[in-house]
């Protein structure tokens, strides 16, 4: 009588294909990567913390209990493709694992670093999709809105015409997209005196690729706030996209020449001492953690120098918090004072806390009356795409609940794009704490649509 074969046991170790550095030939390995693919299934399989973020895990564990009775073997090709298209790179699950890198645990599992190197290997020599090309190069989409005349924004808002871009783009209809500013962050920067012919100077605002060609406005404030704390803070011309749109969709040789163009104009200034404030926590980790191994030759090697340098910009007006220079000279303050934080995905991977909802209850009457750790689902360019929309949606309902329970007049976030996700989906736009700390330094801040803004 024989018995049913049973399936090998998989190692929890790292397989001799572990890497996450894309300069490594194993990295590149179809084999190496299916081994550790495997590997990596299996402990998630036995551990199971992450159920609750993005829909990978749900997926996996389903196709585990459902149909291969725990047999990670028996997952196909497409099973894992299934599983891996579903990760929108919030990070959340790296966070909380017990097994990652960052806590210099033996498994060195680091999911969301594995999915980008699987979707690195099977985008490898593919040409690039449209929509890759519209979304993994936001400063170019940028320039042709800006050379449309305002008709681009139109465009956004013509049902017939986000149909239209839906079947060609893979754009989904109904999401709500930003306007294309009619100016540039940075034109508008040197025409108030923040370009500098020569590098220098305490900072440099890294006002990424939204604020530059969507929200100004943010930069400003931030600029505002910047100099009323006495920090001789510059603008430099020309910043480009920090890369994550294009390596969310395996695009590696996008994100270096971007990295490239943005090294090439910040070295001069960290050289000189300056600190790199970004606005946007996706920007600073990428800035932080990802450009050091994902950039080649002498890049990685300025990498590696700006990465200290990097700072989220309320992380770095926190740090400053004590010194005299620090204006505590607010004039208003939010209607009712009560203010609800939303705590950014990205941010909470740098692991640096949130200076920014800790700066707002430094204005007098100020009360945080809740702070929301649940992630908003939009997450890069996922909630922009036809089968990413509907999903964002229900991944964030925690978070689009949990703001609207406390019952806050004011609402806030360190993350621009969940800004829209909360607009769209829970009805309410919340400002950037460095927003809210500008109004709050002038006489009538928040006045008529100061208190968030409702839609």
């Amino acid at each position: 009588m024989t018995t049913p074969e049973q399936p090998k046991r998989i190692s929890y170790q790292p397989t001799p294909g572990l890497s996450y550095d894309p300069s490594e030939a194993r990295y590149w390995d179809g084999a190496a990567l299916e081994g550790e693919v495997r590997r990596a299934f299996e402990i998630c399989h036995g551990c199971r913390m992450c159920f609750k973020y993005c829909d990978s895990f749900p997926r996996l564990f389903t196709l585990l209990d459902q149909k291969y009775d725990g047999d990670v073997h028996a997952l196909g090709a497409g099973d894992v493709a299934h599983v891996m298209d579903a990760c929108f790179q919030c990070k959340l699950c790296e966070v909380q694992c017990p097994y990652t890198p960052r806590d210099g645990h033996e498994f060195q599992l680091d999911f969301p670093a594995l999915v980008h190197r699987y979707r690195g290997v099977h985008q490898r020599g593919k040409p690039r999709t449209l929509r890759q090309r519209v979304l993994n190069d936001p400063d170019g989409a940028a320039r042709l809105a800006r050379l449309s005349f305002g008709a681009a924004n139109a465009a956004n808002r013509s049902r017939p015409l986000r149909v239209l871009m839906e079947k060609t783009v893979g754009i989904h209809r109904d999401k709500k997209l930003p306007d294309f500013a009619a100016q540039p962050f940075d034109r508008w920067a040197e025409g108030q005196g923040y370009v500098k012919a020569e590098p220098g100077g305490e900072a440099v605002l890294f006002q990424t690729c939204f604020v530059q060609h969507n929200e100004p406005d943010i930069g400003k404030d931030a600029l505002f706030v910047l100099r009323r704390c006495g920090v001789d803070v510059r603008v430099v011309k020309g910043l480009v996209c920090c890369g994550m749109p294009a390596w969310e969709h395996g695009d590696l040789e996008a994100l270096r020449r971007q990295a490239h163009r943005d090294l090439e104009l910040l070295m001069p200034y960290v050289e000189r001492g300056a600190k790199v404030l970004v606005v946007n926590p996706t920007c600073s980790m990428m800035m932080r953690r990802e450009w050091p191994h994902l950039l080649e030759g002498a890049d990685r090697g300025r990498a590696e120098r700006l990465a200290p340098a990097v700072m989220d910009v309320s992380e770095y007006l926190w740090s400053i918090r004590n010194e005299e220079r620090f204006s505590t000279a607010f004039r208003s303050a939010p209607p009712g004072g009560k203010v609800a934080y939303h705590a950014p995905c990205h941010l909470r991977a740098q692991g640096v806390g949130f200076k920014g909802r800790d700066l707002l209850r430094k204005i007098p009457g100020v009360t945080v009356t809740a702070t929301v750790m649940e992630c908003c689902g939009h997450d890069g360019t996922f909630a922009l795409t036809v089968e990413g929309f509907e999903p964002s949606q229900r991944i964030g309902r925690k978070a689009f609940d949990g703001m609207k329970a406390a019952e806050a007049t004011t609402w806030a976030t360190d993350c621009p794009l969940a800004a829209l996700q909360f607009e769209q989906h829970a009805g309410k736009k919340p400002l950037h704490p460095l927003s809210l700390l500008a109004r709050a330094y002038r006489d009538d801040g928040f006045g008529e649509g100061g208190e968030g803004g409702t839609r």
